[in-house]
């Protein structure tokens, strides 16, 4: 499970509206008759439409300055095995995205607990992904990819008239860079872009910065999970949990869909192979033989070397240890473990 919170976008066309993220988010809705389109949702309704998101969420900011952000976004990604094993159901999915919402609002540190009641938000399910820089497919198809750029430079030079030499033998060679591609779909090379295969669904949360009431601030973009501070001369609690909250989150969906969560899809394995590595390899190789097997399995079908994983705490060598960390890393940040 892959879970980002990412504050709205504060660049040069700063607006503060919300109108730009939602109009972002409506694009799996263009072309669609108003029966197919994709509603948005919130903790107790359905069917919520987009101007509706928009008007509440612009006017619930309330004590927030011109140049801070209104709201924060969440993206909820289970991997392709947790979709597969509730069957890509939309509302199984929609039920674990209001389970999530609730430990969101347990995870903030207020003088008082912070119920789900409380946060203004509204989710939509999208059931696309594309390829993108960080996919481990497109970064390895980028030699390819710039080779091609480079012929396909020199074609548009001699249609120019900038330069001298044959189109057809450069065409030519095109075409075979676009099939030595190491990574393909559907007899095309991978570019950024390009719809991802498989169960893609996933959701797309945007949560006010502010509560209901419009006189609380909740932002998830604390740098303190817990501390206090002096506000009109009373000592007031304040920070966010990102880690209780990702932890939760899982923990919900394992109990709510019966899910057997192997040991490299879980945040806990996340943390250690961010801060600890060689416990990472540790935790792994002292897994039970089958849990151990499956590990190796879902790594491989990550792209990493399988091969190369010691096969005892005594091979656990700091330059192997460090190479299989980084591809390791790799794949987590390409969502391709699914954590």
């Amino acid at each position: 499970m892959y879970i980002a919170i990412t504050r709205q976008q504060l660049g040069d066309n700063f607006k503060g509206s919300a109108r730009d993220f939602v109009n972002y988010l409506g694009k799996e809705n263009e072309g669609k008759e108003p029966e197919q389109q994709e509603g948005y949702f919130n903790q107790e309704e359905n069917n919520i439409d987009a101007e509706r998101v928009i008007a509440e969420i612009d006017a619930n900011t309330a004590k927030l300055k011109k140049r801070e952000p209104k709201f924060y976004s969440l993206v909820v990604s289970p991997s392709q095995r947790e979709l597969q094993h509730i069957g890509n159901d939309p509302e199984k999915l929609r039920q674990y995205a209001r389970q999530v919402m609730q430990a969101y609002a347990a995870s903030f540190y207020r003088d008082r607990e912070v119920t789900v009641k409380e946060i203004l938000y509204f989710a939509k399910l999208e059931r696309e992904r594309t390829y993108s820089e960080k996919d481990r497919e497109v970064k390895e198809n980028q030699a390819h990819a710039s080779k091609i750029l480079e012929l396909q430079h020199r074609v548009r030079a001699i249609q120019e008239g900038q330069e001298q030499g044959e189109i057809t033998k450069l065409r030519e060679q095109i075409n075979a860079l676009e099939r030595e591609a190491p990574h393909q779909l559907n007899g095309k090379r991978i570019v950024p872009g390009m719809a991802k295969e498989g169960h893609q669904s996933h959701i797309h949360i945007i949560v006010s910065r502010m509560d209901r009431t419009n006189t609380h601030s909740l932002s998830p973009g604390s740098k303190f999970r817990t501390s206090e501070t002096t506000l009109h001369g009373q000592n007031v609690k304040q920070g966010f949990d990102r880690d209780k909250f990702y932890r939760a989150a899982e923990k919900t969906f394992d109990k709510q869909f019966g899910y057997k969560r192997n040991f490299v899809e879980t945040y806990h394995a996340r943390n250690l192979l961010d801060k600890d590595p060689k416990r990472f390899f540790s935790a792994l190789l002292g897994l039970p033989t089958n849990e151990r097997q499956a590990a190796k399995q879902l790594l491989f079908k990550a792209g990493i070397n399988v091969p190369t994983i010691p096969a005892n705490k005594a091979q656990l060598a700091y330059k192997a240890m460090m190479q299989l960390k980084k591809g390791i890393g790799k794949a987590l940040e390409s969502g391709s473990i699914g954590i």
